[in-house]
């Protein structure tokens, strides 16, 4: 089945030039470099917020550095939607500091901007709606701060798959294409407590690196999460991928919670090779609990590839939130801040977009697979195995306090790996 068209709507090359009368409102956490941000704002979407460094080039001169927004992903329904009518894309720029005070925006309104989008012939190529600088004031007798902002938009075709029921269900997984289901795979769930039933049969000698051990407290029954394991097959039957838990959730000492400090971990794996007890790493999957900024506690994940040349390097990382779930990316334009992981990895454009369900609520993964970096199917399993990972973390993670459902406990004494 073809890929379903998206359009990458992309904001890059911001910047903020103030004229020598203008001053910053508050110091900010950049008071020299960064003293203003901006919000981008489009119809029907979640508005987002970027970074401006201050430029002092000469007129218009692009500025010395730039930053990026997170950009806004159009699916095939929103391009129909949008079909043949005018789109806004509007921004706000701000002078002080990001966030809330006592509730209140710690922001000083500097001005707007509006750029008109034509997403007619967005699908098939390229396109630039604005590439310079911008006044933010309408009165031209007087001196205005300018905003300096590209916006351009791409095809993004992608291959979009959904599980037909919770991963720990062992459920079908699905291609969607508009109203389009087919059958493309199978999961297989096992929780089996042995460690040894949790990794190929030719696994645990060639990588003991990988394994941890635990001592004490941590042993004890029902106090770690283990064995997990879910296969992923072709509809031949075939596994294609797979999803290993090679390190134990437990709660860190003194606590409920699976920190930081002690997180657990997922194998991804793919065949090596034609044989079906033959496997190799493709990356590591870590999850755990912590503060952050959506709903206070959040899942953290962390992805770091095992394979090749870029071995151990960091590709991927996000912040879920328990009640409402979220999005785990693989996106190299996703990131704003120069030091994050995703400008330090290997991985150019859009990969995979992962979305899953919070607690208490029935979570069927929507996995999206960049076209380009689909070859055969079996490529688009390792996303599927890694969208299921995903998914049990956010079990794993759970609290210890409380009892998780029978699916994730039950030792499955008759499964093996193929």
């Amino acid at each position: 089945m073809d890929p379903c068209p998206f359009v990458r709507l992309i904001v890059e090359s911001l910047a903020l030039k103030l004229p020598q009368a203008t001053k910053p409102a508050g110091s900010g956490v950049y008071p020299t470099t960064t003293p203003c941000f901006c919000k981008l704002r489009l119809k029907n979407f979640p508005s987002q917020t970027a970074l401006l460094p201050l430029s002092s080039s000469s007129g218009d001169s692009p500025p010395e550095s730039s930053t990026s927004a997170a950009g806004f992903h159009l699916d095939a329904l929103t391009l129909r939607r949008l079909s043949g009518k005018p789109v806004t894309l509007r921004i706000e720029v701000y002078t002080g500091r990001m966030g809330h005070t006592c509730g209140v925006s710690s922001g000083k309104l500097l001005g707007r901007v509006q750029v008109t989008l034509d997403l007619g012939v967005s699908q098939a190529t390229p396109s630039v709606f604005q590439n310079g600088w911008m006044k933010l004031g309408n009165e031209p007798e007087k001196p205005t701060a300018k905003l300096h902002l590209t916006v351009k938009s791409e095809p993004d075709p992608r291959f979009v798959f959904q599980f037909g029921g919770e991963p720990e269900c062992s459920p079908v997984v699905f291609q969607i294409q508009g109203n389009i289901r087919q059958p493309v795979f199978s999961c297989k769930f096992s929780a089996d407590r042995s460690r040894s039933r949790s990794l190929p049969p030719d696994f645990s000698n060639k990588n003991r690196g990988w394994m941890r051990t635990f001592s004490g407290e941590k042993e004890r029954q029902g106090r770690e999460r283990k064995g997990w394991m879910i296969m992923i097959h072709d509809l031949s039957g075939s596994p294609v991928a797979a999803a290993s838990m090679i390190t134990p959730f437990v709660p860190s000492p003194g606590s409920d919670r699976v920190s930081r400090s002690n997180p657990g971990a997922w194998l991804i794996l793919r065949p090596n090779g034609f044989s079906v007890s033959s496997w190799k790493p493709w990356g590591r999957l870590e999850a755990w609990r912590e503060r952050g900024p959506i709903d206070g506690l959040g899942y953290k994940f962390e992805l770091v590839t095992e394979n090749g040349p870029n071995n151990g390097i960091p590709i991927a990382e996000a912040t879920m939130s328990i009640k409402k779930g979220g999005q785990f990316c693989i996106d190299r334009r996703v990131s704003r801040d120069p030091s994050a992981l995703s400008l330090r990895s290997p991985v150019k454009g859009f990969v995979m977009g992962a979305t899953v369900e919070g607690e208490g609520k029935v979570s069927k993964p929507v996995v999206q697979v960049g076209m380009q970096h689909v070859t055969c199917m079996a490529d688009a399993a390792l996303f599927i195995a890694l969208s299921a990972a995903i998914d049990l973390s956010m079990d794993a993670c759970q609290l210890f306090s409380r009892k998780l459902r029978k699916e994730l406990c039950h030792d499955h004494e008759h499964d093996s790996f193929s």
